[in-house]
């Protein structure tokens, strides 16, 4: 488990920096700027979920394959998420008008919707780059080659800093872009870690183990796994992306004093959430490959491992968010914004210090839910996680619309809820139906050798 999922836990970390460091650097220039990338950002991200939750099952069926020794079939996978990719980014373009609804439905300020307009333009008209990057990265993590998905994801890290650096600021005789140059610099981040990804894809080792480049035609069988299971997973990322962002517009379109200490505490979530998803990736991969060799011992054994480096992870987070909140949450002060930030830093510093019992709880999810999905068990992940995750909306809806009560008891009762979910996810793991979904036929051979050749690769 370490060996798979310590690299995606790195990659996604880096995925962190690159969304902390745009976040951070235009907080310089003002609160407005960095409310408007984060509304922005999420919101198209949001537009590409279902895209990256469909091509995202990648790991787990081509995991599944290689555990029952059809190589070749793995490299198919990648190639029907890629036809996917090509079918879905003209979609998301003409989706556009719905952001563009939902912006002005939050009643933001000039000053935010301007610039946070922009960024969403130019992030959303380059989502290919990020589009066929995660495509490749299900697909290296998949067949065990996690450090080439790790390298992919530093080197992103280093182009998109630099390039916000230079671009935000204009250093180095560029013009200053401020937040259009943020998006620049993500754009050229994606873009930098596909080329990498694309590289490794086609040389010859990888070419020859799987027949890559016979792969590249339509396959309705598999295409009909990948859309069976992966939807689910697309239609979860897409609907719960969508509660995420309409979240943060309500907390938006409270105030801007609201909006800044959301934002601030939001920052933090994500970037102490998103290495998370990259154990929760590990996982996927590591129980699908087990599953499609029908060792259920090991998938037990990989769930109970990663739920190790999940406990060991939130503790980290737990000292760190308990013993430097305030130092925290000044990291986005800006002297361009007035008082606007001194307003807002005593809610943000309770919310993050309530966001210590968050953490907690999400670590045990992604590992359950992770280790579901691999095992094929999407459509209960899709059912519960969504609910989950739109019941938040109206509670928070109603407490600071109707009720007029704090931010700081929106958060607290929004915390409650995941509380609550997290007993339900406990039950249906510990239940083991998910024990008997099949997912790949066993028209090959299911030998135990399928594995040990997947321990030596690692």
């Amino acid at each position: 488990m370490i060996t798979i999922a310590l690299p995606m836990v790195i990659s996604y970390a880096c995925e962190t920096v690159m969304i902390f460091t745009d976040r951070m650097f235009l907080s310089r220039l003002g609160p407005e700027l960095m409310n408007a990338s984060m509304a922005g950002g999420v919101t198209a991200y949001m537009m590409m979920t279902f895209i990256l939750g469909l091509t995202g099952y990648t790991t787990a069926l081509a995991a599944q394959y290689l555990g029952s020794q059809q190589h070749h079939n793995s490299s198919r996978v990648a190639a029907q998420a890629m036809i996917i990719v090509l079918v879905g980014y003209p979609l998301i373009l003409l989706a556009r008008p719905f952001a563009y609804w939902l912006f002005a439905k939050a009643g933001l300020d000039s000053e935010q919707l301007a610039p946070q307009l922009i960024y969403f333009n130019t992030i959303i008209v380059f989502c290919f780059f990020s589009l066929f990057r995660h495509t490749l990265s299900s697909y290296f993590t998949a067949i065990g080659r996690t450090r080439i998905v790790m390298i992919a994801s530093v080197v992103s890290m280093i182009v998109n800093v630099m390039a916000n650096y230079i671009l935000i600021f204009g250093k180095f005789g560029a013009p200053a872009l401020g937040i259009k140059g943020a998006a620049y610099g993500t754009i050229l981040g994606a873009a930098s870690g596909l080329v990498l990804l694309l590289r490794v894809y086609f040389d010859q080792t990888n070419r020859e183990q799987f027949a890559v480049l016979s792969s590249f035609r339509f396959d309705w069988t598999i295409m009909k796994k990948l859309l069976r299971f992966g939807s689910p997973q697309g239609m979860e990322m897409f609907l719960n992306l969508l509660a995420f962002d309409l979240m943060i517009l309500i907390f938006h379109s409270a105030g801007p004093v609201q909006a800044t200490a959301a934002t601030v505490v939001l920052n933090w979530d994500m970037v102490t959430y998103v290495p998370l998803m990259g154990l929760e990736i590990g996982v996927t991969s590591l129980v699908g490959r087990y599953m499609g060799a029908r060792d259920i011992p090991s998938a037990l054994r990989s769930t109970r491992s990663a739920l190790g480096m999940a406990y060991c992870y939130s503790s980290i987070i737990l000292i760190t968010f308990a013993c430097f909140t305030p130092q925290l949450v000044d990291m986005f002060h800006s002297t361009n914004g007035g008082t606007l930030f001194e307003d807002a830093r005593p809610a943000a510093i309770f919310m993050l210090r309530l966001a210590i019992l968050y953490i907690w709880v999400v670590s045990i999810f992604v590992v359950l839910i992770g280790s579901l999905r691999g095992a094929g068990d999407t459509l209960w992940c899709m059912y519960f996680s969504v609910v989950l995750h739109w019941i938040s909306l109206p509670i928070l809806y109603v407490m600071l619309n109707i009720c007029d009560t704090t931010v700081q008891a929106a958060w607290a009762a929004m915390i409650g809820v995941f509380l609550v979910g997290s007993i339900f996810l406990i039950v249906r793991y510990r239940r083991g139906k998910w024990q008997l979904i099949q997912v790949v036929d066993d028209s090959v051979s299911q030998l135990p050798s399928g594995i040990d050749e997947f321990h030596e690769r690692a």
